[in-house]
């Protein structure tokens, strides 16, 4: 059996998850494949249209139906190539007894899990924070080392961009007044509310000390003095649920990541960004054709194997086309709440 056939090592990458996405996991729930280039979407013209009034025994009237509109996107291309090093089964692996209790084979079936987990899991995080970044700003900005810079616009209302009256770490600022104002503008634009609230920890900070909230939270303060929402800070990578106020589920978002072109760390989520959203803006992770001759199915990722003779190397290489596409764009909507970033 070839160990590092096709076959053997999409059966291994299968059976490996990464860690939870929240983003993903939470508005990104359908998977979508293509054979082709680009990803193709058809929207319906949702108008608030009423049933017209006529007379019993005249003629019907004829109403149009609605019509639609074709987007089309061009997802980006990863192709996270690596050289396993061949002398390295020969060489005791972490955690592993002194002197070596694992044979030659059994590392390299393990250093090879280990290198697809690692793909997956870089896989995963750079799709997070393209859904991140198409909650906050709309669209997204695609480039690389070895991609050309190209910027998407998913097309989000520019009534859902809205500036807080007063700037949310001033005494005299109006979070759930603002919170509900854009509420009102979802409403009006796409006929959703948003649920969820995401923010920043700079956001969250200002937003929990904020006397508008915890004046609410003190009318609502549950038996045993707790309030519907947690204002202990933030404790965990990624996001966190802080609970409700005002029926807003509040989710305080602290994600990093290291950037491959400048290898600085950064934030997922802007700090002082806060995004209102629902899972109405049914985003689907999208994933484009694979670039290969040995790929001649729809798949999310592709990995493969291959061994130059001399000098002797295999590498080992993921291909994806990925592309997080929140198909209702207007079920979500941002504040500008005068934090400095």
């Amino acid at each position: 059996m070839d160990f590092y056939s096709t076959d053997i090592m999409l059966r291994v990458v299968s059976l490996m998850h990464p860690a939870p996405q929240f983003l993903l996991d939470k508005y990104f729930v359908e998977v979508q494949t293509e054979n082709a280039d680009e990803i193709h979407f058809d929207v319906w013209e949702e108008l608030r249209r009423v049933s017209p009034f006529v007379l019993p025994l005249v003629e019907g009237q004829i109403v149009e139906m609605p019509g639609y509109a074709t987007t089309t996107f061009k997802p980006p291309y990863i192709k996270d190539k690596r050289v396993f090093d061949t002398q390295r089964p020969y060489r005791r692996m972490a955690g592993e007894g002194i002197g070596g209790t694992l044979s030659p084979q059994d590392r390299m079936r393990a250093y090879l899990a280990a290198s697809f987990q690692d793909q997956l899991n870089m896989l995963a995080r750079r799709q997070e924070i393209m859904a991140a970044e198409a909650l906050q700003t709309g669209g997204m900005i695609i480039e690389g080392d070895k991609y050309p810079r190209v910027q998407l616009n998913f097309g989000r209302s520019a009534s859902l961009t809205i500036t807080a009256s007063v700037a949310w770490d001033q005494p005299t600022a109006t979070p759930l007044s603002d919170l509900e104002r854009l509420n009102d503008a979802m409403l009006a634009v796409a006929g959703q509310v948003g649920f969820d609230v995401i923010m920043g920890a700079k956001a969250w900070k200002a937003f929990r000390k904020n006397t508008e909230v915890q004046n609410w939270l003190s009318m609502y303060r549950g038996v045993g003095g707790r309030s519907p929402m947690e204002i202990g800070g933030l404790q965990v990578e990624g996001a966190q649920s802080m609970g409700q106020v005002d029926n807003f589920n509040i989710y305080v978002y602290g994600g990093q990541y290291i950037d491959p072109m400048t290898g600085t760390s950064k934030s997922i989520w802007d700090e002082s960004k806060v995004v209102l959203t629902s899972t109405a803006i049914d985003g689907v992770r999208c994933y484009g054709a694979i670039k290969d001759h040995d790929a001649l199915i729809a798949v999310p990722y592709y990995p493969k194997s291959w061994e130059e003779e001399d000098p002797s190397v295999r590498f080992l290489m993921l291909q994806s086309a990925p592309l997080p596409v929140p198909t209702r764009i207007n079920a979500s909507g941002v504040i500008n709440n005068g934090i400095a970033p």
